[in-house]
């Protein structure tokens, strides 16, 4: 028995864990019931979310609006978001930031703030030494970078999601824009981080818009591939994606809708703004030449004039996409002086003639990085605010040779749809149908090093090897591993971005860095010093580039491995626990895991995704520095057995290169791929040795090069700035409360003094004092209100409050009076119709006791009695004194005298009817008309509140006060009868009814 106990004790150990994780999540998921998406644009914001029972909706803005400006204005005291912010611009537009995205991720050297720079003069952009970015200077004061401006859109976002869902929310995707490099990338999710959100996934707004189209066109996606073009055309840049769309059959959820984003092309300058800006500059144009001759300044020199005519620009472009000429007018554009002017399509498209030229740009870019040609696209949706420009339709149709663009998709929210669902899919609280996803890697990024070689005896020379890590549109998120062989001292390699030729002389420029970090390793030479005796396997790199693009370095290990004596020993109670736990969710070992599961450690190798590429002539090079996974269109391999033992993969490499155990396999040989079928019991245990990995951690240092991330310190600090400035806008806005409520509550009550239902419940004097009271707050709040603190004002409501509380209790009361006392007797007639009914039943056929139904009488007397008693001294008392006829007093005599009822009608609902008696020839009373033959048989009478198939309950002997749960069965409609015991057949039950009084 002892023994017995023992076996069971970690099964039962391992389902507390279980039972403790399950719980953990479920906690876990009580806050994260609400998940967004933010499409951040570069003119404005588009935010969803996915709560219970809100499946996918747009968020309306505090305008009611759809869509935000992707505005903020800072000032020393406040700040504004939104629509409040886009009109601030004409008052302050030095303190009014737009279009900053261009400068997230970018050195001041960048072409991109330059162009910030001659587009927006009014804003003063400082430099940072110690990043070489950028920043705002608002004033010697305040000053914000880009990361912390996008940080602030990012937290108003949430508010306004977290307003409309009615919950917290802290899981969030966020759309960028494809061509996003990975300091663009990092920048965003720093900006994030200061902001408080949990980023589930940076989503390209290309691929989000591809799957918004997708899932709801599910059922005409099918095995035959579907290849899609969208146009995204929107304020600030341009993108074309090839899409291709067909049913793939997966690991688990069998066959399932898929999207491939085969390729892209990109214009970051191509959009909506540069028209804008064209028309701007030929508006301010037209008006110097109206105020020629009278030495007036040039409106390009005044940023408030400027920025009315940029407003004006972006009406006018809308204007004219639908009419062929609109006159531009502006009130008070500069001095007092009106400006008005007739501009016309013609105009409009001359002025912008070299932009349309590069519309065909990014088609023909995304055509060849996907090797398509343009009879292979079904169809070309346009979506992005700036395709409803005419000809950009004109210029894009010819490009592509079709007969016409598809316009069969939300060119506004397609993109926030599409994240919103990955959130939801990505997030724990629920659950999508499966849609596979596989995003395209745009930039190549490569591993570079160097190592000395001896091309002849005793000439060393430096060789520079470079291995492809992530090629040119790859699919991510995946993962793959760098094997170094040959070096046993520290040494560094280089991250970089591979070739970058299909990018134009100016991109290169807007891209910054090639060079993405260098990578230090420690600690090399050591674990070579802690394991003279084992053969080093190489130093294995682990990379990562995850959902969001973001390229990260897991770890560094020196692997070793040795032959060893293979010694059995009894299992420790941890072993068994883990081997009970893995049971619990499905990871039964198999016999050959069993028997080598006693290594130190196991290797966690990741083989190469589906689809990669690697370069020509690698795999005939086994023995070189660095092994890049090989392209593998096979299913992946199965994961490495449970334990620390040597993959199966590894020892049949180990047989195939006999006396050369230096020769490396390739990667996808060391991740475990099961080609060698187990050997048989017997010719295990004859085995006298296995193979035993050890593996040492290394030390990396990282240095990056393309543009380094804020320190730990400084983004606590950012954020706990942002911090601040979010609990003066709360507190401001909770001042701002307290006074409307004040300055209201004072209006509303001396209108209501004059009211003829508030005249009769008060006396003159009364109202004398409540209209003195209510002036002298007015006074106090014009005077002195604008300095008076939140806890003032709430205090200044509290005290008039109290003091109308008696005049406006008084109204109220008043007011419920006919509507209760009208309840009141309605059930009081009811009860007392129903009392006399049940009181009507003949004895025999008789289901109450005497003692309800004399307590139903009681509760119905006293309730007249007291009804009657206070109506009779309510009319006595003046209608200024507070009433004794209270509302709640009459709602709690209904409850009372309800609960008796429902008391005695659930017990006749729920009453078994008693046997009928037999006829003086022996034979059984024939049952009633109305009862079926259903009735006759087995029933099962239900608890209160089901249905008629339940069991019937008893009644008690005495006489005493029961739930009908416990009373005995009787009969409506029948005489008293013997025992039912005795009058029914063998094997036949009682019939039954459910009759309700």
């Amino acid at each position: 028995m002892a023994a017995t106990v023992r076996r069971q004790r970690p099964r039962r150990l391992a389902c507390w864990a279980l039972m403790a994780v399950l719980l953990a999540d479920l906690l876990a998921l009580s806050d994260t019931l609400a998940v967004m998406s933010v499409d951040l644009g570069s003119e404005s914001m588009k935010v969803a979310i996915v709560k219970p029972g809100v499946p996918m909706e747009i968020v309306l803005n505090k305008e009611s609006r759809r869509k935000t400006p992707v505005t903020v204005t800072l000032k020393e005291n406040e700040r504004f978001f939104g629509d409040s912010a886009a009109s601030m611009a004409i008052k302050n537009p030095k303190a009014t930031l737009r279009y900053f995205q261009n400068l997230l991720g970018k050195q001041e050297n960048n072409p991109h703030v330059a162009l910030y720079r001659a587009r927006f003069p009014e804003h003063e952009l400082g430099f940072d030494p110690q990043r070489q970015t950028v920043y705002f200077q608002i004033s010697p004061q305040l000053q914000f970078s880009p990361e912390e401006v996008l940080s602030m859109l990012l937290n108003y976002s949430r508010s306004l999601a977290e307003d409309f869902a009615e919950q917290p929310i802290k899981d969030a995707v966020i759309t960028v824009p494809a061509f996003f490099n990975q300091a663009e990338r990092r920048a965003v999710l720093q900006a994030a981080r200061m902001a408080g959100l949990k980023v589930l996934q940076l989503i390209n707004d290309n691929t989000a818009t591809a799957l918004s189209y997708g899932v709801f066109r599910r059922k005409d996606i099918n095995s035959t591939a579907q290849n899609i073009m969208f146009y995204d055309m929107g304020a600030g840049s341009t993108v074309c994606t090839i899409v291709t769309y067909q049913t793939v059959k997966t690991k688990d959820a069998g066959m399932q809708p898929q999207l491939q984003i085969r390729g892209v092309g990109f214009d970051r300058t191509l959009g909506g703004l540069e028209m804008e800006l064209r028309l701007r500059e030929h508006l301010a144009g037209i008006f110097n030449e109206q105020r020629k001759g009278q030495r007036a300044k040039d409106v390009r020199e005044n940023p408030r004039a400027m920025a009315k005519l940029l407003r004006e620009a972006n009406r006018l472009k809308t204007i004219l996409s639908a009419n062929a000429d609109h006159m531009a007018q502006i009130e008070g554009l500069m001095d007092d002086v009106d400006f008005k002017a007739k501009v016309t399509r013609a105009e409009f498209e001359e002025l912008c003639a070299d932009l349309f030229e590069r519309v065909p740009g990014p088609v023909q870019q995304a055509l060849q990085s996907a090797e398509m040609k343009l009879d292979e696209i079904e169809q070309v949706i346009l979506v992005g605010g700036a395709t409803r420009v005419p000809k950009v339709q004109e210029v894009l149709l010819k490009a592509v040779g079709k007969e016409e663009l598809g316009k069969n998709i939300n060119a506004d929210e397609a993109a926030a749809m599409g994240a919103v669902y990955q959130a939801a899919a990505l997030s724990k609280a629920f659950k999508v149908k499966p849609f596979v996803v596989r995003d395209a890697a745009i930039y190549p990024i490569l591993v570079e090093f160097t190592r000395e070689v001896e091309e002849e005896p005793g000439v060393r020379s430096l060789k520079h090897n470079k291995r492809v890590l992530f090629c040119r549109m790859g699919p991510y998120p995946q993962r793959k591993v760098i094997t170094f062989n040959r070096y046993n001292h520290d040494f560094s390699f280089h991250i970089n971005y591979g070739d970058l030729g299909f990018l134009g002389p100016e991109d290169l420029r807007v891209f910054g860095s090639q060079n993405l970090t260098t990578v230090k390793l420690k600690g090399v030479g050591e674990s070579f010093k802690k394991y003279p005796d084992y053969e080093s396997k190489g130093i294995k790199a682990h990379f990562n580039l995850d959902e969001s693009g973001v390229l990260s370095l897991d770890r560094v290990e020196s692997v070793f491995e040795t032959l060893v004596e293979d010694s059995p020993e009894e299992e420790s109670t941890l072993t068994k626990l883990g081997n009970t736990i893995s049971s619990l969710f499905g990871g039964g070992a198999t016999q050959d895991t069993k028997e080598n599961g006693t290594d130190t450690v196991q290797e966690e190798e990741e083989g190469p995704a589906e689809g990669s590429k690697a370069e020509p002539g690698e795999q005939a090079e086994p023995r070189e520095e660095a092994e890049a996974p090989t392209e593998d269109t096979s299913p992946p391999p199965p994961p490495e057995p449970k334990g620390d033992a040597a993959p199966e993969g590894e020892k049949a490499a180990e047989k195939d290169n006999g006396e050369k155990p230096e020769a490396q396999p390739s990667e996808k040989g060391e991740a475990g791929a099961e080609g060698v079928p187990p050997a048989p019991e017997e010719e295990k245990k004859q085995k006298p040795a296995r193979k035993q990995r050890m593996v040492e951690e290394i030390g990396v240092e990282l240095v990056v090069l393309d543009l380094p991330d804020l320190r730990q310190d400084e983004l606590a600090r950012s954020a706990q700035k942002l911090q601040d400035l979010t609990l003066r806008d709360l507190e401001k806005q909770e001042r701002e409360k307290a006074a409307n409520s004040l300055e209201a509550f004072i209006f509303e009550t001396q209108d209501k003094l004059y009211q003829p239902e508030y005249q009769e419940v008060s006396t003159e004097e009364q109202r004398e004092d409540i209209s003195g009271r209510l002036h002298a707050a007015s006074t106090w709040l014009e005077d002195e209100g604008f300095g008076a603190t939140t806890v003032m004002l709430k205090e200044k409501l509290a005290e008039l409050r109290k003091l109308c509380q008696g005049l406006f209790f008084r109204v109220e009361e008043r007011k419920k009076w006919p509507e209760r006392l009208s309840a009141l007797d309605n059930l009081l007639n009811h009860s007392s119709m129903f009392l006399t009914g049940a009181r009507l039943i003949p004895e025999m056929d008789q289901i109450f006791t005497e003692v309800e139904m004399t307590t139903l009488e009681k509760v119905i007397n006293e309730t007249w009695a007291w009804k009657n008693a206070t109506v009779a001294e309510q009319a006595k008392l003046p209608a200024t004194e507070k009433p004794v006829l209270l509302s709640k007093d009459i709602e709690a005599k209904m409850m009372a005298l309800d609960r008796e009822v429902q008391y005695l009608l659930n017990k006749a609902k729920f009453a078994k009817p008693r046997p009928r008696p037999k006829d003086k020839n022996g034979t059984r009373a024939e049952p009633p008309l109305n009862a079926s033959a259903s009735d006759q048989g087995d029933k099962v009478i239900p608890p209160a509140g089901q249905t008629e198939d339940a069991k019937p309950i008893s009644e008690p002997e005495q006489e005493t006060r029961s739930e009908p749960a416990d009373s005995e069965p009787l009969e409506l409609g029948g005489p008293a009868a013997e025992s039912e015991q005795k009058e029914q057949p063998t094997g036949q039950k009682p019939t039954l009814k459910n009759d309700e009084l």
